[in-house]
C-alpha cells in the first residue's frame, strides 16, 4: 500500500481511496474487505494500482470497490459532484469563505461575461453563475471538466459552459474571439501559478476585472509583477484554509489601468576590463569601468 486519500464532505458522505504499488490482488482484496467491514460510513471506496511509485493518480485507472465513484458536497443549496481526481479545496468551510471573498471581489451585476481560469469541477463558476449573463470554465483534468457538466446540470444552471485542455493552449486569440472577451476573469491556479502564455492572453482578453484567487503567494507575486503594466491591484484578502500551517489562500482583486503604465527603463552598467596589478609595497585591485 502506498498512500490512502480520505475526503469528507459537509454533507456527511466519504471518499476513501486506497493506492497500492503492486495489484497482488488478494492481499488488497483482503485489506479493502476488512476497511468495508470496520467502516461502513464510507460512501465511496476506491482502489488505484499506481506502478510508477509516486502519489499522482491523474493518469491511472480508478476501481470502486464499494458505493459510487464519488461524493457531493453543498454550498449554498449547490450540489458538487466530486470524484477522485476532481480538485475541491481540503476545507470545505473555509472554502464557502474563500467563494464568498471571490464573489464579493468580483462585484457582478448580472450582465457579466465570466472566465473562470482552472475551474476544477467547477465550483467557483456555479457558484458566480446566478450572478452573472455567462460564465465558461477551462479546466486541464477532463474528468474534472466532466464533473463540472454535470453538477451544473445538477443545479440547472443552464448559463455555463466547460472547457478541457492545457490552459496555456485553450486560452489563445482564437478562443477569445470565438467566445468574447470577458468583463471579469476568475483564476484559481496550481501552486505553480500561471504560464507567461495565459498571463499574456489574460491580457489580451482584457477584462475590466480580475480576481487571482491563489494557494502560494510567491507565485502570485510574480504572475501580478507580469500584469502590473495593465492591472492595479486594488484588494488584497488572505483566507486561511490550512490551519495549524505556514500555507494561506490568497485571494487579489485587479483592476484595468485607464492607462497603460509606462515599463521601467532599465540602466546597466557592465565591467569592462579589470586589471590586477602589483606593487612591491601593497597588493591592490583596480577594477576600471568604461
Amino acid at each position: 500500500m502506498r498512500n490512502l486519500v480520505i475526503r469528507t464532505a459537509s454533507t456527511g458522505e466519504v471518499m476513501l481511496i486506497v493506492v497500492f504499488f503492486r495489484n497482488e490482488q488478494d492481499k488488497c482484496e483482503a485489506l479493502l474487505q476488512n476497511i468495508t467491514f470496520n467502516f461502513p460510513e464510507i460512501t465511496s471506496l476506491i482502489y488505484i494500482i499506481n506502478e510508477k511509485a509516486n502519489d499522482t493518480i491523474g493518469d491511472q485507472e480508478i476501481n470502486v470497490f464499494k458505493g459510487r465513484d464519488h461524493i457531493f458536497e453543498e454550498m449554498e443549496g449547490l450540489k458538487f459532484k466530486i470524484g477522485p481526481k476532481s480538485f475541491y479545496q481540503t476545507n470545505p468551510e473555509q472554502a464557502y469563505e474563500l467563494y464568498k471573498v471571490a464573489r464579493s471581489f468580483a462585484g457582478l451585476k448580472g450582465d457579466e461575461l465570466v472566465y473562470d481560469l482552472y475551474t476544477g469541477t467547477g465550483t467557483i463558476a456555479l457558484f458566480l453563475a446566478r450572478y452573472c449573463k455567462r460564465i465558461i470554465g477551462v479546466e486541464y483534468v477532463p474528468e474534472a471538466i466532466e464533473d463540472a457538466k454535470v453538477n451544473a446540470k445538477l443545479n440547472n444552471l443552464e448559463n455555463t459552459q466547460f472547457f478541457a485542455g492545457d490552459m496555456k493552449d485553450v486560452l489563445n486569440k482564437n478562443f477569445i474571439d470565438t467566445y468574447g472577451k470577458p468583463d471579469v476573469i476568475i483564476t484559481d491556479p496550481p501552486r505553480a501559478g500561471m504560464h507567461a502564455d495565459v498571463v499574456n492572453a489574460i491580457i489580451f482578453a482584457g477584462p475590466h476585472l480580475i480576481v487571482y484567487v491563489s494557494c502560494n503567494p510567491a507565485t502570485q507575486a510574480r504572475d501580478l509583477e507580469m500584469l502590473d503594466l495593465d492591472y492595479e491591484v486594488k484588494k488584497v484578502q488572505p483566507v486561511d484554509l490550512f490551519p495549524h500551517t505556514q500555507h494561506v489562500e490568497n485571494v487579489v482583486l485587479l483592476e484595468k489601468r485607464a492607462v497603460k503604465k509606462e515599463k521601467p527603463i532599465e540602466i546597466k552598467v557592465e565591467a569592462e576590463k579589470i586589471v590586477e596589478a602589483e606593487d612591491s609595497e601593497q597588493e591592490e585591485r583596480m577594477i576600471r569601468i568604461g
